[in-house]
């Protein structure tokens, strides 16, 4: 699991401009595809080689400013109880204002690092106007241009210091599935069906599961830990602290997993919130199940299924090999489908495939199909095989993998998929030098 590094301060001072300064660095390689929906409020990115989330506050509050004097309280609040440093961000324009000491006066209580920034530093006369801000009672401050970017390396390297190492999950090595979506899909219910207990309380209130529960499941020769998460909200909805504090575990649940269960509601399809918890998911390399639930409430055609599938698909794009399952908990309809696909889905992620076999069955697809030539160069490759990592990545060996475009790698992507199972996994496939 990475560690959370938040963002915290008043209104206008910054916060998303570092945010997104820190996320586009990644940006470009972690969402290489395109029409995925950013999720503006969390990234995640790395430093000197070690991978942390970042999370933007700033995101999570709307209304005026008096709203906003409870709301901050709030944030800080949740930030240091989750996050493991805090970066408390200042604006040397406006000098010391009464809510940055209101905020100070919280940080300083926490057992947390908290890195103040001053933001907006882009020229000596504003360095010298920095020092007011040890008033703020911190021992060093750091400066910042969001605009440029200058200051940023210095505050990173002092931030990775502090960041805990990577745990490495000592827990027994079952199979984790997340169960994930927004809230009022019938999560808990989904649970409770599976358990056969009502272990979650489970009423109309959209949100009454607020924190990640894990169930240890055993039945029917399946062995594995559920992770119930909270519902994650679209971010408009991200009103109370519960809520933030809900994205933010949802967040560490899908991290934490191997497998992750998307429910959406067939009443409302699949929207916008849903597809930021799929490309979430994708992103974080983890396998993924959808699970249509509420299905007895539609209305049926003769091929509404389809159709209805069909849709997702389009919207998933182009990582549309994913189960889709549709059911309903409230008649028990497919649950245990659904769970034989998630246990289906851990075993291809694990999926080890012997390069002899790799190469036996891609060489020749790809003799026949070789990639376009790119200026009068043929590119030619020799020889594949899948890395030792814990989520299936394949690598191809070529003399100018330089000019391997897109579309080629989607066809050996394909092809991969084709010949063996890899339904609900994300995969990479990277072209490399002899």
């Amino acid at each position: 699991m990475s560690a959370i590094v938040a963002i915290v301060g008043r209104p206008n001072v910054g916060k998303s401009t570092l945010f997104n300064r820190l996320i586009k660095r990644r940006e470009a390689i972690v969402d290489a595809v395109s029409g995925v929906t950013r999720d503006r409020h969390y990234g995640k990115t790395d430093w000197n080689g070690k991978e942390f989330s970042i999370i933007d506050t700033g995101g999570y509050v709307v209304g005026s400013d008096d709203v906003f004097e409870q709301e901050i309280d709030k944030q800080v609040e949740l930030a240091i109880e989750e996050a493991d440093a805090i970066i408390f961000m200042v604006d040397v324009e406006a000098g010391i204002t009464g809510m940055d000491e209101a905020v100070a006066h919280l940080l300083r209580k926490s057992k947390k690092p908290v890195f103040l920034t001053v933001n907006k530093v882009d020229n000596a006369m504003r360095e010298a106007d920095a020092v007011e801000f040890y008033g703020l009672g911190f021992q060093e401050y750091y400066t910042l241009s969001g605009i440029n970017g200058s200051g940023t390396g210095e505050l990173l390297d002092a931030i990775v210091e502090v960041l805990p190492e990577r745990e490495t999950i000592e827990e027994d090595s079952l199979p984790r599935f997340a169960v994930v979506g927004r809230p009022n899909a019938g999560k808990s219910s989904f649970i409770n069906a599976l358990i056969g207990e009502d272990r979650y309380i489970v009423t109309d209130i959209a949100g009454t599961t607020r924190d990640a529960i894990d169930t240890r499941y055993n039945r029917f020769g399946f062995e594995f830990n559920l992770v119930d998460t909270a519902g994650i909200r679209r971010k408009s909805k991200v009103k109370e602290d519960l809520e933030f504090y809900s994205v933010m575990r949802s967040v560490r649940a899908i991290e934490h997993a191997d497998v992750c269960i998307l429910i959406i509601d067939a009443t409302r399809g699949f929207e916008g919130q849903d597809s930021n918890i799929f490309w979430l998911a994708e992103r974080n390399r983890k396998g993924v199940v959808i699970l249509v639930n509420k299905w007895d409430l539609l209305e049926k055609e003769t091929n509404t299924a389809k159709e209805y599938e069909a849709q997702i698909r389009k919207e998933i794009a182009p990582f549309t090999d994913v189960p889709i399952i549709f059911m309903s908990v409230l008649n028990k309809q497919r649950i245990f489908k659904a769970i034989e696909k998630a246990v289906e889905v851990y075993e291809n992620r694990s999926k080890r495939i012997a390069t002899s076999k790799l190469n036996e069955l891609m060489l020749p697809l790809i003799e026949n199909y070789p990639p376009p030539a790119l200026k009068g160069k043929y590119i030619k490759i020799k020889f594949c095989t899948q890395l030792p990592t814990p989520t299936p990545q394949f690598v191809f060996f070529a003399n100018l993998p330089q000019y391997v475009k897109e579309p080629y790698k989607r066809f050996i992507e394909n092809k991969l998929r084709e010949h063996f199972d890899f339904h609900g996994v994300p995969i990479d496939v990277y072209f490399r030098k002899k």
